[in-house]
């Protein structure tokens, strides 16, 4: 097993503690719930956990529109009645919705990711894991698919500053639409995405066609399936094209989006993965020994997501863990087996084999017209953007201090959210 130091994970309980809404199937809870399964297999204690900080607004515009940023700030639920116009045009309603502490949600999320790249830039860890982030969906002026800053992008643009080439992996259910737009005319990124395609299913894209334009014609990888692909089929492409993938584009850094929709049973996916089917791509990528970033990304039935990034977590720091889990403040969600393992689906899988190998040959086919790994010309690394101070003499006494702003200025490098510290809610039976 690697260091204890070699490890960053980052974590902010107020990321958790949102609600997008009743009937929305976006809970950030599973959040909390991931955590707190972290904690009671005393995976914490192999890794150093960080608070990330809150990503500045102008961070933010690194990728996105100012004018987005700066609706996304203004915005809030008892407001939205007076920017219908707006809301149109950044596509905010009802799968993105407007709910209360939703930019200082978007600047948690997209701050770990960003922070987990500048750690790895700066060799002070190899593998960082966010699992609040990896909300790929977000486009550069707008919001899409519960997705409202592209936190992959902003982490990407960061690795950048240190690598002249980085590889992008995205194991959700959905296409990874968000990161490839951002990137689709460049070489220095290459997306690879597994998803499922047709049927109109969100977003649309992802056929094995996309390619790429310009400079960025083929370093946009799409992998797209069909309903119900097991573990077998699923992994067995999966490395077959990673390592074609690595072998031909020899990235300085690798981000790697696991979301957990593509898992058996999740309420908007159609696939079989098992969790070990779906941690075995993460064990695979993490063999590589390339700096790694580790994001979440989708995932619906939220004692699941928590059961499948507390395994990747285990599998990240080369850690079994018992099937049988411990107790923790969440465990009457993981009634009645109260086991780590899920079974697997019993969706008809509709990807036959000669389907999977007329994929897997477009795609190799592709990566054979990328003669080597593209040169980057040395240039001089950009800094990481200065944080200012914030001045107390000018904080309003009467606002309520929030946790997350009463600890912003204290240094704890080693801390991790337990008992009473926890700033997670215990959620009402309407989040179940």
């Amino acid at each position: 097993m690697r260091s204890k130091d070699r490890i960053s994970y980052f974590y902010d309980g107020d990321v958790g503690s949102v609600y997008f809404g009743p009937n929305h199937p976006m809970k950030p809870h599973r959040l909390c719930m991931t955590h707190h399964l972290v904690l009671s297999y005393d995976l914490h204690k192999k890794m150093e956990i960080y608070r990330p900080h809150k990503a500045y607004p102008v961070e933010l515009a690194q990728f996105h529109s100012a004018d987005y940023v700066e609706f996304l700030h203004r915005i809030t639920p008892d407001k939205q009645h007076l920017f219908s116009n707006e809301l149109a045009r950044y596509n905010l309603g009802e799968d993105c919705p407007v709910f209360d502490n939703l930019f200082e949600f978007c600047q948690i999320y997209a701050g770990g990711t960003i922070d987990a790249a500048r750690r790895l830039n700066n060799k002070l860890c190899d593998i960082a894991i966010n699992w609040a982030g990896g909300l790929h969906h977000a486009k550069k002026c707008g919001a899409s698919g519960f997705c409202y800053i592209n936190d992959l992008v902003l982490g990407i643009l960061e690795l950048l500053k240190h690598h002249p080439r980085v590889l992008y992996i995205d194991i959700d259910v959905h296409h990874g639409d968000g990161v490839e737009e951002a990137f689709y005319f460049t070489d220095r990124v290459m997306t690879v995405s597994f998803h499922k395609f047709g049927d109109l299913f969100f977003p649309g894209t992802g056929d094995v066609k996309e390619i790429g334009e310009r400079e960025g014609k083929f370093y946009a990888i799409n992998v797209p399936l069909k309903n119900g692909i097991d573990d077998t089929s699923f992994t067995r492409l999966f490395k077959t094209i990673i390592s074609k993938v690595i072998e031909t584009y020899q990235p300085g850094a690798i981000v790697l989006q696991c979301g957990a929709d593509s898992l058996a049973g999740d309420r908007l996916g159609c696939f079989n993965l098992s969790i070990d089917g779906h941690a075995e791509c993460v064990r695979f990528v993490k063999k590589f020994n390339i700096p790694l970033l580790v994001t979440g990304g989708g995932g619906y039935t939220k004692e699941n997501v928590a059961r499948c990034w507390t395994v990747e977590t285990g599998v990240l720091l080369d850690s079994d863990l018992p099937n049988e889990i411990p107790e923790n403040e969440y465990i009457k969600y993981f009634s009645p087996e109260f086991s780590l393992r899920i079974p697997n689906g019993h969706i008809e899988n509709l990807n036959s084999k000669s389907y999977l190998s007329t994929i897997k040959m477009q795609v190799l086919e592709n990566l054979r017209c990328i003669q080597h790994a593209p040169s980057v010309q040395l240039q001089e690394v950009p800094p990481d953007f200065y944080i200012p101070d914030f001045d107390e003499d000018e904080q309003n006494p009467d606002e309520r201090v929030h946790q997350h702003t009463q600890d912003k200025d204290i240094q704890r490098d080693d801390e991790y959210y337990d008992g009473d510290n926890d700033n997670g809610p215990n959620m009402d039976d309407a989040q179940n």
